[in-house]
C-alpha cells in the first residue's frame, strides 16, 4: 500500500497537530504502508538557520525508504493574509506537479489546512485515478464567520462554500474529529455513510506530568516556581480570542502571583505581542513553539491549561490541545461553547472548569476560584489523565485510520 500525502506543513515545522502526523506516519509503517510526502520548504515555527538548511533538501528518505519526502521551493510564510493566500496558491501548483509524477499510488490522504487542500487532492486523485480521504480538522468557511473575519453570504463565504462542497463531493471518505463536525457536514448534504468519526488522540507516553522541580522550562525562561500559571499552548490566531486573554490578564493585576504563559505562533503573533506591550500586560509572556521532546514540560508548566475561543467555534473546530493538558494531569480552564462535546467531557469527568465563551467576567472569576482552591487542582488533573488514557488511546485511534484506508483501497 502506497499513500500519497500532499501537505502544507511538515517537520521540522512546529504546529499544533504535528504529533498527530508523526504518530500516523509511524503507524502506517507498522501496518506495512509506504508514504510519499510532498510539502513546501519549511517555514512555520523554525529559525532562519534551519530553513536555510532545508532549502537545500529537495528529497529525503526515512525508515529505510518507507517514507519519502519531496520538498518544493517556496518563499517564507508571512503575516499578510493576501501574501499567505498567494503562497498557498503557488505551493499548491508546485505540489500538484510533483504529486502527479508519482507512480503506483494506491490512495491519497490529505488534511484540511489550508482549505484548498481538498481541491488539490481531488485534482491529483483524478489525474492519478485513485481515491482520496479528506481528514477534516477545521471547517471552512464556518471558522472565518465565527472568527468574524467574513460574513455569511459574502463573496469570501460563497467561495469558501464552493470549495467546501467540491471537496466533500470528491472525497471517497471524510474523517471528522467530533460529533459537531459530523452533524455540521451532514446538514450540508454529505451522506452519513461517507463520514468516519475518529477523535484526535494524545500519546500519554510522550505527554505526562512533570513536577516543577524537574521542569527545565522554568530555568530556561527564568520563571518563578512560586507563581500561579495559566498556560496557553497552540496557535496564536484570530479564532482563539486572545484579546479576551489580555483583558482578563489586566483584571488579574491585583494578584501579583497570577501569570499567563503562552507557547505558540500564528497569524496574530505580531499584533498580539504589540498589544502585550501597549496594554502593559506585565503578567503575560509569550514564547515560541517548543521542540516536540519538550511537549510534556510545556503542558506541565501551568497550574491550569487554558482553552479559549470565540463563540460557536465548537461547530467547526475542536481544540485537541485539551487532551494534552489532561494527559499532563493539569486541570482544563475553558472559555468555550457551553453544551459542546468539550464542555461535557470536562464537566462530567470533573477535570476542569468551563465558562461561557467570550465572557471576561466569568473567566476572571474562574481563574480566581482555581487560584484560591489550589489544593483541589491535583485531583482534577488526575481525573483528566485517567479519561484520556481510557478514551483517547493513540493505538486505538490510529488503528481506525488504518481500517479506513484499507476499506477505501479495497474498493478499487
Amino acid at each position: 500500500m502506497k499513500i500519497l500525502r500532499p501537505t502544507a506543513y511538515y517537520e521540522p515545522e512546529q504546529f499544533s497537530s504535528s504529533h498527530l502526523d508523526r504518530d500516523l506516519e509511524e503507524a502506517f509503517i507498522q501496518a506495512g504502508f509506504e508514504s510519499i510526502i510532498v510539502t513546501p520548504t519549511p517555514t512555520r515555527g523554525i529559525i532562519k538557520k534551519v530553513r536555510n538548511t532545508y532549502k537545500k533538501k529537495k528529497y529525503e528518505q526515512k525508515f529505510d525508504g518507507k517514507v519519502v519526502i519531496f520538498r518544493v521551493p517556496i518563499f517564507k510564510e508571512g503575516r499578510n493574509p493576501v501574501c499567505r493566500a498567494w503562497r498557498y496558491f503557488l505551493s499548491s501548483l508546485k505540489i500538484y506537479r510533483k504529486c502527479i509524477q508519482q507512480q503506483n499510488i494506491d490512495i491519497i490522504l490529505v488534511g484540511s489546512t489550508p482549505p484548498t487542500q481538498g481541491v488539490l487532492a481531488a485534482k491529483i486523485a483524478k489525474k492519478l485515478k485513485v481515491p482520496f480521504i479528506y481528514n477534516l480538522q477545521d471547517i471552512f468557511p464556518d471558522s472565518l464567520v465565527n472568527a468574524k473575519m467574513a460574513k455569511k453570504g459574502s463573496l469570501v463565504w460563497k467561495i469558501g462554500r464552493t470549495i467546501e462542497n467540491y471537496s466533500y463531493k470528491q472525497a471517497e471518505k471524510i474523517i471528522v474529529i467530533s460529533e459537531e463536525f459530523k452533524k455540521n457536514i451532514i446538514n450540508k448534504g454529505v451522506p452519513e455513510e461517507k463520514i468516519e468519526l475518529i477523535y484526535n488522540w494524545v500519546d500519554t507516553k510522550q505527554v505526562f506530568p512533570v513536577t516543577r522541580s524537574q521542569n527545565p522550562l522554568f530555568d530556561r525562561y527564568g520563571l518563578s516556581r512560586e507563581h500561579f500559571y495559566v498556560t496557553y499552548c497552540g496557535n496564536i490566531g484570530h479564532t482563539q480570542n486572545l484579546d479576551l486573554l489580555l483583558s482578563v490578564a489586566k483584571m488579574c493585576d491585583s494578584e501579583p502571583l497570577i501569570s499567563f504563559i503562552l507557547f505558540g505562533e500564528g497569524s496574530y503573533t505580531e499584533e498580539f505581542d504589540r498589544k502585550i506591550k501597549t496594554d502593559n500586560c506585565n503578567n503575560v509572556l509569550r514564547f515560541p513553539f517548543q521542540p516536540y521532546e519538550d511537549i510534556a514540560n510545556v503542558f506541565s508548566l501551568g497550574d491550569v491549561g487554558l482553552i479559549i475561543s470565540k463563540p460557536h467555534i465548537s461547530q467547526n473546530s475542536v481544540p485537541s490541545k485539551t487532551w494534552s493538558i489532561m494527559a499532563a494531569a493539569r486541570p482544563v480552564l475553558a472559555s468555550f461553547d457551553l453544551g459542546s462535546t468539550l464542555d461535557k467531557v470536562i464537566t462530567e469527568n470533573e477535570c476542569g472548569v468551563v465558562v461561557e465563551a467570550d465572557n471576561p467576567d466569568l473567566l476572571y472569576s474562574a481563574i480566581l476560584e482555581l487560584f484560591y482552591s489550589r489544593n483541589n487542582l491535583s485531583q482534577m488533573g488526575l481525573n483528566g489523565r485517567k479519561f484520556v488514557m481510557k478514551e483517547l488511546d493513540k493505538d486505538l485511534c490510529v488503528s481506525k485510520y488504518i481500517e479506513v484506508i484499507k476499506s477505501v483501497s479495497s474498493k478499487r
